[in-house]
């Protein structure tokens, strides 16, 4: 039965081109050209409004000084991030180990820093926009 059958087989090697372009009905609809090929675009940009500065005031966090569920250790937990996301606090708990000279992680949209380091975390903090607020003991 398979055999009268021809089996069509799509080559793989990339040496046939589409035969029609999706985008081709796009040309004329007025929109600006694209970068040209093999042109980088530098990775994703930022929209750009009428402002000349950055917002430097990012929101309140909170920083606390915790012992329990550690074995006696101390650890600086920052919270109350609002608005940024995994990548962003990676980045800034890595900037805050390398100021305190310390380990940390960032857990569950927290970031924790080993060892009781609320000034030099609230500094980088400060520096990146946010309003850094000691709570707790």
């Amino acid at each position: 039965m398979g055999d009268e059958r021809e089996k069509r087989r799509v080559p793989v090697d990339g040496g046939r081109n589409l035969t029609q372009n999706p985008f081709g009905a796009l040309e004329s609809a007025g929109l600006p050209p694209g970068p040209a090929e093999g042109e980088s675009t530098g990775g994703a940009t930022a929209p750009t409004s009428g402002r000349k500065a950055p917002n430097r005031n990012r929101g309140r966090v909170d920083i606390t000084r915790q012992t329990a569920h550690r074995g006696g250790k101390v650890v600086t937990v920052i919270s109350g991030f609002v608005g940024i996301g995994a990548p962003e606090k990676e980045q800034l708990a890595k900037a805050i180990q390398q100021a305190c000279g310390t380990g940390g992680t960032v857990k569950e949209g927290r970031i924790e820093i080993q060892g009781d380091r609320r000034s030099e975390a609230a500094k980088v903090l400060a520096d990146a926009g946010f309003r850094p607020v000691m709570a707790g003991g």
